[in-house]
């Protein structure tokens, strides 16, 4: 009986410091820096809705988080080879990621958009794309939802690892494609000759991707937790309406 009692005391010990040790570590977070306004450089500090996000789920975990960047390109494969734990960059859960890749709950809902430069009266939506270049961010899904359209093989799309919108105010490109937030804030705030070209054409969800390993499974139900507590808490949307002044953050 002593002998029971010590060896499930030696166990229950054994996993208290492996939790502690966990917080420890920590949470390694790959980012672009490059997607205003949810992550993006200014004055050599890294800001956006992503950073202010994933730093309350650091918070709720009670783990530092070390953000990573490096191109969007980039950002998956380093998933992949465990040099991140996680990505925070509007990453849309697709079929094809969920093949290699566990996802938390969404934690932003949108819809693509097109942009253009102001006063083009050739394009008035995605209809009007065939027989046009459009810009969209390497590494990303809105390639992927101009290649689902019926005439996907008259659009010429031509990728980008930033400043895709600088091309297409200058004329480089007919229109870029990006998720109508991220668009409507650099009309907003950028001074740049842009406009929205019509309703989003595709709905996308975005998620945190893990590995699917046993240490991937286990974080992503800690994330998922901290998420349900930060909505539960109305901190997701407060933090939401700080950068876009409305609530993306529901359905």
């Amino acid at each position: 009986m002593k002998t029971f009692l010590a060896t499930t005391l030696m166990i229950i010990s054994l996993l208290a410091g492996s939790a502690l040790q966990a917080q420890e570590i920590p949470l390694r977070v790959g980012m672009s820096g490059q997607y205003y306004p949810f992550t993006f450089v200014e004055q050599d500090t890294l800001k956006g809705f992503e950073v202010d996000v994933m730093n309350a789920i650091g918070k709720e975990l009670g783990r530092e988080i070390q953000f990573e960047t490096a191109n969007f390109s980039g950002l998956m494969g380093m998933l992949a080879s465990g040099r991140i734990d996680t990505v925070a960059n509007q990453i849309t859960i697709t079929e094809e990621r969920k093949k290699a890749y566990i996802f938390s709950e969404p934690y932003v809902y949108d819809g693509a958009q097109v942009v253009t430069k102001k006063g083009n009266t050739e394009i008035q939506g995605v209809e009007d794309l065939k027989g046009k270049t459009v810009a969209v961010n390497l590494g990303s899904n809105f390639a992927d939802l101009l290649r689902e359209l019926p005439y996907s093989d008259q659009i010429n799309i031509k990728t980008y690892e930033s400043n895709l919108e600088h091309d297409t105010a200058l004329g480089r490109v007919d229109a870029f494609v990006m998720d109508r937030v991220s668009a409507s804030q650099i009309i907003k705030e950028k001074p740049l000759p842009l406009e929205l070209a019509g309703p989003t054409f595709s709905q996308i969800t975005n998620a945190y991707p893990f590995r699917e390993t046993e240490a991937g499974r286990a974080l992503r139900d800690q994330v998922n937790k901290a998420l349900a507590d930060l909505r539960e808490k109305g901190e997701l949307k407060a933090i939401s309406e700080k950068w876009f002044g409305t609530d993306i953050t529901r359905p």
